[in-house]
């Protein structure tokens, strides 16, 4: 038998599918991109640095990942595509090597009453067919045990065709949900409070209503007081109890006051209807106060706040119901998952364990599944949105992350480094939008956007290496080993703001004194109880002006004038110096170009196919009539001065024929939170998350209180602004103002006057102050795990 004789062949070219290892954009223009041309390399993690408002988004997920998922929405057909978002090509010369791109980003889950943690993620929908097949006494099918699915029943005659005969049949039928009642799976009754509606020692004639709206005289007052259905001379506490339920709970009942027919209605339901039903952040401030005040929620005394059927509450395995499971800790109902021995559930229970697992190593195990999904932070919503991605088998994809260490301790960064090296070492593509040097110094390439904000950036100004990065000039580059001194010396406190006795959420009996007149620190890890102790505990009536991580809401007609309320002044200027009306300075209303109602652009909806948006040819994207145009302010129209940068508004208002002191008070004010380079009419839409919380700043910094309430203000700041808004907390407190900061960046860390440290874990293993005191007590005890973390930063 003679052996095959081996001659050493050149070995082959390579494959030519192997040679597409690149993502290339060529051209890229989208917002503030100036024609930016780079190539990502494929199965490494990008890291994507810059100044807020240097253009990452836009590169990241307005091109690459928009324009993957729109190829992807095109593989259906089109009446699936009829049902799906559409999305418009981005303005990109050339796209090459896109693979399929998950995007997990801060968008806030959905508020909805009826969403939570549990049902976000699957969770729940795996315990209910686990009760439903395990569950003494068995009650039902999976939808049982359900606070989405009512119990119903009914029954009717039904006609049905038989060898050529109609035959009436009687049918049945029921199904049994798990939603509670009396409160329909919310949780919470609300509960309207009659005093804040009317003073009941004054007649309706006297004006006892004191709703917003309802004024004597005007047509809301008028349909009670002229009904006709009790005396509207007579006090309200004297009415018989017919004429309180014709007041309050009368159904709608059609009648002519005034000789106009008019619907009558009782006072309650029509205040849920025209008040309640409305989304909270979307109501005018006064009339928001009038609900908080009116309406109070409590716990649904038949459920308890499970939102459950009793039935549902019944069935237990081994004496735990499904409330009791999603009320759990994360951690500890996945040690009771661990627990369960039933070989016909195995495949079930194994995909639940390693759901519940992914929460805890994500860093959520201190979450229970019963939590309502819209109180999320910005953080742990993401951080949900990536359990799902955690165990998957598919590789070759796009991760596109933005900000994944928001809201992380620098313990947390750490796991959070672990799992996106872990997505890459499966073989996909990750894609992070980051500031944090943690994170920046695990990438394999980084692409530095700028040099600037706004018009001022919108470049590639380094490529490479983190090694490479931090050699180059770049204002990342000089930044990235920064690191805060503590002070010289600490302020000391004008006072205190006691906290007694404090159990929101997690925590236990907390007793703290907050000294004022500082810069106070709250920190710790992720769910140790910092947000609990800050807006939760904090007396009511102490001063506190909160500025939170809400999301602020508008549309592309909002902007950074509209929200501040900085176009008030500036329309009464223009209409002084001209002799006109206010309201024609606005593009919401009289002054608004009629042929694209004040938008700037007309879109045309294509079906399926995406939507086109042209500038409009009557105003050219100026938004006004042409008239309007003609009116002038130091030399501007209305048009001209939306289009200015803050910075350069700030001028304009402060002196000559345009100053405008409220304007310029506005102005400055967002120069301060670091927002000079926004333009006054950029819409709300294009903003980053770190830009909005700013402006957000900005906005409360106008209000009268001594106690100033900041959550994370470092969120979406690089690292050269961190030292800005430093500056900012400093002017705040030496201008007499008392600052809380609830925050994870060790800069601010260091520079704070005093540390209160929450822990030592989250969830039940935290809720206890482990630290109070300087900065450099916490570092020179190092008996935390902040203290470690800020003694390592500080080269300590």
């Amino acid at each position: 038998m003679s052996k095959a004789t081996r001659t050493d062949t050149p070995s082959p070219a390579p494959h030519a599918a192997d040679s597409h290892d690149m993502i290339r954009v060529h051209g890229a223009r989208e917002n503030n991109l100036k024609d930016v041309s780079i190539e990502i390399p494929k199965r490494r993690l990008t890291v994507f640095t810059g100044v807020s408002g240097s253009g990452k988004s836009s590169l990241v997920f307005d091109t690459i990942a928009a324009e993957s998922q729109r190829l992807i929405n095109e593989t259906y057909s089109a009446f699936v595509q009829g049902f799906m978002p559409t999305l418009a090509r981005p303005e990109v010369d050339v796209l090459d090597g896109l693979t399929t791109a998950i995007i997990v980003d801060q968008q806030r889950m959905g508020g909805d009453p009826r969403s939570t943690v549990g049902t976000a993620t699957d969770a729940n929908a795996m315990l209910r067919i686990l009760f439903s097949r395990l569950g003494q006494p068995h009650i039902g099918s999976p939808k049982a045990f359900s606070f989405n699915v009512p119990s119903i029943s009914g029954a009717g005659a039904v006609t049905v065709e038989r060898a050529g005969k109609t035959v009436k049949e009687r049918r049945s039928f029921s199904i049994t949900g798990g939603m509670c009642p009396r409160c329909e799976g919310r949780g919470a009754v609300s509960d309207v409070d009659l005093t804040q509606l009317y003073d009941d020692s004054k007649s309706l004639t006297e004006g006892a209503l004191t709703i917003p709206g309802y004024k004597p005289g005007g047509w809301n007052y008028r349909l009670y007081s002229e009904s006709g259905f009790f005396d509207a001379d007579k006090p309200i506490r004297e009415y018989t109890e017919q004429e309180l339920q014709d007041f309050l709970h009368r159904e709608a009942t059609r009648m002519k006051i005034a000789g106009i027919n008019m619907t009558y209605e009782g006072l309650i339901p029509r205040i849920q209807k025209s008040m309640l039903s409305k989304d909270r952040e979307a109501m005018q401030p006064h009339i928001r106060e009038f609900v908080d005040r009116a309406i109070t929620f409590t716990d649904c005394p038949e459920c308890g706040g499970t939102r459950l059927s009793e039935a549902a509450r019944s069935s237990r395995i081994g004496g735990t119901s499904i409330a009791d499971a999603c009320a759990m800790q994360i951690s500890d109902l996945a040690e009771w998952v661990r627990g369960l021995e039933e070989p016909s559930m195995a495949p079930l229970l194994a995909t639940l364990q390693q759901t519940l697992d992914s929460f805890v190593e994500i860093g959520l195990g201190y979450l229970s599944l019963d939590r309502p999904s819209g109180t999320l932070s910005g953080g742990e919503a993401q951080r949900v949105k990536m359990i799902r991605h955690l165990g998957s088998s598919l590789t070759d994809v796009t991760y596109v992350f933005d900000e994944p260490t928001t809201g992380l301790h620098p313990h947390d960064i750490q796991r959070m480094n672990g799992l996106l090296l872990r997505l890459r070492n499966k073989g996909n593509t990750v894609l992070v939008v980051e500031h944090k040097p943690e994170t920046i110094a695990i990438a394999d390439h980084v692409v530095d956007l700028g040099p600037g904000a706004g018009t001022a950036g919108g470049a590639v100004c380094f490529e490479g290496t983190v090694d490479g990065l931090r050699a180059s000039d770049t204002l990342t580059g000089r930044h990235l080993d920064d690191r805060a001194s503590f002070k010289e010396t600490v302020r000391k406190p004008t006072g205190t703001l006691e906290i007694r006795g404090a159990t929101t959420h997690n925590l236990r009996g907390v007793d703290v004194d907050i000294p004022l007149g500082t810069l106070v620190v709250v920190t710790g890890v992720a769910g140790s109880g910092k947000s609990s102790l800050v807006h939760g505990s904090i007396p009511a009536g102490a001063g506190v002006v909160s500025v939170d991580q809400g999301a602020i809401r508008g549309s592309r007609r909002s902007n950074p004038a509209t929200y501040t309320g900085l176009l008030d002044p500036i329309r009464k200027a223009f209409a002084k110096a001209n002799g006109v009306k206010p309201a024609l300075f606005s593009a919401n209303s009289e002054g608004a170009c009629p042929t694209c109602n004040g938008a700037g652009v007309i879109y045309t909806d294509l079906a399926m196919m995406a939507g086109v948006a042209t500038t409009c040819e009557e105003c050219e994207g100026k938004r006004f009539d042409a008239s309007v145009l003609e009116y002038h302010l130091g030399g501007r129209d209305i048009s001209e001065v939306l289009a200015m940068p803050v910075a350069e508004a700030e001028e304009f208002f402060a002196a000559g024929e345009a100053h405008t002191p409220a304007a310029h008070r506005v102005l400055g004010r967002l120069a301060d939170v670091g927002l000079g380079y926004l333009t006054l009419g950029q819409p709300l839409t294009t903003l980053s998350g770190g830009e909005r919380q700013r402006l957000k700043l900005a906005t409360h910094m106008a209000e009268k209180g001594g106690v100033y309430v900041l959550d994370e203000p470092t969120a979406g700041l690089h690292l050269a602004d961190v030292e800005h808004l430093l500056g900012l907390l400093d002017r705040l407190v030496d201008s007499g103002k008392s600052v809380i900061v609830v925050e994870h960046h060790q800069a601010v860390m260091a520079h704070a006057d005093w540390i209160i440290d929450l822990g030592p874990g989250a969830g039940h293993d935290g809720g206890r102050v482990v630290f109070e005191g300087t900065p450099a007590d916490l570092v020179a005890a190092r008996s935390t795990l902040t203290g470690q973390h800020l003694a390592s930063y500080v080269g300590a």
